[in-house]
C-alpha cells in the first residue's frame, strides 16, 4: 500500500511543475509577495519535517548517534556539491536583476536532478512509514510551489515559449517517478537502505532551508513583511508539529 502513496505523491510533486502558467496572469509585485510568504512557508515545513520527523525516526531505526550525524552532514555536503557543480541554484524570487540565471539547458539538468532526489526521498519515507511519508511530501510539495514559479520563469527568461517552457518543466519534474522506482529496486537488495536516507534527507533540507531559502527572505527588510514571514515560517513548523497527531 506504501508504494501507492508513493507513487500519487511524486505525481502530484510532478504537476506542480505546471503552476508556472497561472504566474502569467498575476502582478509581478503581488507574485513577488506570495512567493516570499510560500518560501517563509517551506522554511518551516522543511526545517520542521527535518528536525521533527525525519531524524528522531532516524535517530530510532539506526544504533550509532555518529552514523546519523555524519549521515545528516553528508547530506548537507551532497546538496552543496550539487549547487556548485551540476549548476542547481533554484531561483524563487522573479527578480533577474538579483540571481543568476544559468543557460536553459543547465537549468533542466539541475532540475532533473533535484526532481529525481525529490522522488527518492518521498519513496524512502514512505517505506519507513505512510505518516512519515505524508509529511515529507508537503515539504517537498510547500518548496516545490515557489522553485517552480521560479524555474518557469527562468525557462522564459532563456527563452523557450510558454508552451515548451511548460513541456519541458514537467519532463524534467517526471524524474521524481523515477526517483520512487529505484528506492524499492535498490530496498529490495539492500536492507534498511531507506532508514539510511532519513539523515541524509535531512541533512538536505536543512541545507535547503538555511542555505537557499531564508538568504531570500533577507531582501525584504520592511517590518509588516517580515513580520508576515516570520508567522508563515512559523505555521509551516506548526503543520508539521500537527502531523504528528496521525503517527
Amino acid at each position: 500500500m506504501a508504494w501507492v502513496y508513493a507513487f500519487a505523491s511524486v505525481l502530484i510533486v510532478s504537476l506542480i511543475s505546471l503552476i508556472g502558467i497561472f504566474t502569467l496572469s498575476v502582478n509581478k509585485i503581488i507574485l513577488r509577495r506570495i512567493v516570499l510568504y510560500l518560501v517563509s512557508f517551506a522554511v518551516g515545513a522543511l526545517f520542521g519535517d527535518a528536525l521533527i520527523h525525519l531524524l528522531p525516526e532516524a535517530f530510532s531505526q539506526i544504533q550509532s548517534q555518529l552514523s546519523v550525524s555524519l549521515l545528516v552532514l553528508s547530506g548537507i555536503i551532497i546538496f552543496f556539491v550539487l549547487e556548485k557543480f551540476i549548476f542547481w541554484r533554484h531561483c524563487h524570487i522573479l527578480d533577474s536583476g538579483k540571481h543568476y540565471h544559468p543557460v536553459v539547458v543547465m537549468n533542466l539538468i539541475g532540475d532533473f536532478a533535484h526532481n529525481l532526489l525529490d522522488g527518492i526521498i518521498i519513496g524512502a519515507s514512505y517505506v519507513v512509514s505512510i505518516p512519515l511519508g505524508v509529511a515529507t511530501t508537503i515539504a517537498v510539495v510547500l518548496h516545490e510551489i515557489p522553485q517552480e514559479i521560479g524555474d518557469f520563469g527562468v525557462l522564459i527568461h532563456g527563452g523557450l515559449s510558454v508552451r515548451k517552457a511548460l513541456i519541458y518543466n514537467f519532463l524534467s519534474a517526471t524524474a521524481a517517478i523515477f526517483g520512487v522506482f529505484m528506492v524499492y529496486a535498490v530496498g529490495a537488495f539492500m536492507k534498511d537502505f531507506s532508514s539510511y536516507l532519513l539523515p541524509v534527507t535531512a541533512g538536505g533540507f536543512l541545507y535547503i532551508a538555511g542555505s537557499d531559502l531564508i538568504p531570500e527572505l533577507k531582501h525584504e527588510n520592511k517590518i509588516t513583511a517580515s513580520v508576515g514571514q516570520l508567522a508563515a515560517i512559523m505555521l509551516g513548523i506548526a503543520v508539521m508539529v500537527l502531523l504528528l497527531a496521525v503517527e
